[in-house]
């Protein structure tokens, strides 16, 4: 047992995790209602999702009328990043984990148990990925609940207020990577001047919400990738 990851050790690890997630969650619930999703469905989305960046661009995107496809595909572009996590740590789990089990933990990978979970030097056991991914799942769950339902009960003026919610959330994402990496920085400037491009300039009216988005963030993205590209395997910091 002393050379083995164990169901104890993911909880432990999970912890702060979990934690951490509900009043981001919180935030999410909140706003989602204040523009008219079902509570239910909120928390429906949380539960089925686990993707905080991919969520919240998600429902600006409802929010603002966007197609089915629009909204697949943005949420595609922006969750990509957990294929490569899922890949790149399914090299360090024990032999002999089924494939059922490792869609489970491909499912309850985030940021932040990936981070956790690529730092460890033994084989990964099926029990410590179940331990570190319960209660990040259960926190990002119980947040969104607890906003979604005190969204119901606020006055519309505490409502109208958090309207600004989802805006702040995404510059409280962007801000700490932006001041440590400038291929982050140009990603976000790029980001910015093209959402800007399209919004004044009237020969793009033609373009829909969903697809300035996604065209955004696929140019922005790929620029950096070609003037910041990843060397030895070690990212910029």
């Amino acid at each position: 047992m002393e050379n083995r990851l164990t169901f104890k050790d993911g909880i432990k690890k999970g912890l702060p995790i979990g934690l951490g997630y509900i009043p981001v969650s919180f935030t999410f619930g909140l706003t989602a209602v204040k523009f008219g999703i079902p509570v239910l469905l909120a928390i429906f989305t949380s539960l089925s999702n686990l993707s905080s960046a991919g969520q919240f661009a998600g429902t600006n995107l409802i929010i603002a009328g966007a197609t089915y496809l629009e909204i697949a595909l943005t949420t595609l572009v922006v969750n990509m990043r957990y294929m490569l996590m899922s890949l790149a740590l399914s090299q360090k789990l024990e032999s002999g984990i089924p494939l059922r089990k490792r869609l489970l933990f491909g499912f309850g990978i985030t940021d932040e148990v990936f981070a956790v979970a690529s730092m460890e030097t033994l084989p990964i056991t099926s029990s410590y990925m179940f331990g570190l991914i319960i209660l990040p799942i259960l926190g990002w769950t119980i947040g969104t609940a607890l906003g979604a339902c005190t969204s119901e009960i606020l006055p519309p003026m505490l409502q109208n207020a958090f309207g600004i919610a989802l805006y702040t959330m995404f510059i409280a994402i962007i801000i700490p990577p932006a001041k440590k990496s400038k291929s982050v920085l140009l990603v976000i400037g790029l980001s910015v001047a093209l959402t800007c491009l399209f919004y004044y300039v009237p020969f793009f009216s033609f373009i829909s919400d969903g697809f300035k988005i996604i065209i955004a963030t696929l140019v922005s993205s790929s620029i950096a990738a070609w003037l910041f590209p990843i060397k030895d395997g070690n990212a910029e910091v």
